[in-house]
């Protein structure tokens, strides 16, 4: 029996604009402008008015996620939603922009949330995390109730903050994320592949990048390597890009 097709208000409203910025340090970051061109590839196929810059400084990559907030909110036209791509060097909650200095991923995320970006208020939010996320690297591993609180639906209609966001990193915290120095990165070049192949809701298409990278055989420096990405979904319906 086939699953039964989602009610509209299940569906996030696609009919208005697609917006994208990619922000990519390609300094030191071989391979990175196969990913862009990747990238520019399929969201072009999906629709999207795509805008990306390259060698962003750390302070750049604060003022163009805030030029790219200002600009929503300055439209006529309704916006569907937003993807934000950000490629770098980087630790844990940090990249490192074309000046060695590191920026905060959380005070970027902040910039389009419900409560600062009135555009993108209920709207999808979609960021792709292009960078390591620590030092430590995956060789791979053979295969063989809480509390009760209250809840009211006679309230007024208001929505929480950090509804509506969708952030994918190319690996999981603490670890390194891998990119070939010709034919780029894993994590982007297999969503591309992934995205513009496939139909479905997109947290079914990540978990088909999910599987295909973690099949993936990598080596670096002769010894074999795995890497996954990590999701983590606060949407509240289902977003389909095609």
């Amino acid at each position: 029996m086939s699953n039964p097709r989602p009610l509209k208000e299940e569906v996030y409203d696609m009919s208005g604009a697609r917006l994208a910025l990619t922000l990519c340090v390609t300094k030191a970051r071989e391979g990175s402008e196969a990913d862009l061109d990747a990238l520019e590839r399929m969201f072009q196929q999906l629709g999207f008015e795509s805008t990306m810059k390259r060698d962003p400084t750390a302070q750049q990559f604060q003022e163009e996620l805030d030029n790219f907030q200002q600009a929503m909110d300055a439209r006529d036209d309704p916006i569907s939603c937003a993807f934000v791509v950000l490629m770098a060097h980087g630790l844990e909650g940090r990249l490192k922009g074309e000046d060695g200095q590191m920026v905060e991923l959380e005070n970027l995320f902040e910039v389009l949330n419900n409560k600062n970006c009135r555009a993108l208020r209920a709207k999808p939010k979609v960021y792709i995390v292009q960078a390591c996320r620590g030092e430590q690297r995956d060789p791979g591993e053979t295969v063989s109730g809480g509390d009760m609180v209250l809840i009211t639906k006679d309230s007024p209609q208001t929505i929480p903050t950090y509804t509506d966001i969708l952030q994918v990193y190319s690996t999981v915290e603490g670890y390194i994320a891998y990119r070939h120095d010709k034919e780029g990165s894993c994590f982007i070049q297999t969503l591309v592949d992934v995205f513009t192949e496939r139909r479905g809701p997109i947290l079914e298409l990540l978990t088909e990048v999910t599987r295909r990278m973690a099949e993936a055989e990598l080596v670096q420096e002769g010894k074999p390597r795995k890497v996954n990405p990590e999701i983590q979904s606060t949407l509240r319906k289902r977003l389909y890009l095609q």
